[in-house]
């Protein structure tokens, strides 16, 4: 008997460290004398397929869209005051870097949020910008296919739910 998988082709899932992938289907290929049925994910931003054995999809942190009530905390979390810490660049970096390939919204909302507040400020480091810029574009995949809606509006909308204070 095989375990029928909860994912469907069609179906819109996140992967923790690609962000938003469209289910293509499923393959049985051998691998090492075993058959091993795959499910094949494709991420049209990165131009990448990702397989997984359908087995381990559940382990590998593979989910569904966030619902649309998780998704309005991460946007709440978008609005909060901006927590400015005062440790190494380096650590923190570390830090925005794990939260950005949690692949939970209200995590990358937190980095967005704390990057954000020196996007008006000169003195904002590339690496800074870089990593904020990866963590809207990220929030911004997941909102769009929760919304319907293409990830340029996405950004747009979440850039403006961060200016209104």
């Amino acid at each position: 008997m095989t375990k029928k998988t909860e994912f469907k082709t069609g179906d819109f899932v996140v992967y923790p460290t690609h962000g938003v992938g469209k289910i293509q289907g499923t393959e049985t290929q051998e691998v090492a004398g075993t058959e091993l049925d795959l499910l094949v994910i494709t991420f049209e931003h990165d131009r990448m397929t990702l397989r997984i054995p359908v087995a381990k999809a559940q382990n590998s942190g593979l989910r569904r869209l966030s619902s649309r009530k998780q998704m309005d905390v991460a946007l709440t979390k978008l609005k909060g005051r901006a927590r400015v810490r005062r440790t190494m660049w380096s650590r923190r970096a570390q830090e925005y870097e794990a939260k950005i390939n949690s692949g939970d919204p209200v995590s990358i909302a937190e980095v967005i949020r704390d990057l954000r507040r020196n996007t008006s400020q000169a003195d904002q480091s590339y690496s800074e910008r870089q990593m904020y810029q990866a963590a809207l574009d990220r929030l911004a995949r997941e909102f769009a296919a929760i919304e319907k809606i293409d990830e340029e509006t996405a950004t747009s909308r979440l850039e403006k739910i961060m200016t209104v204070t």
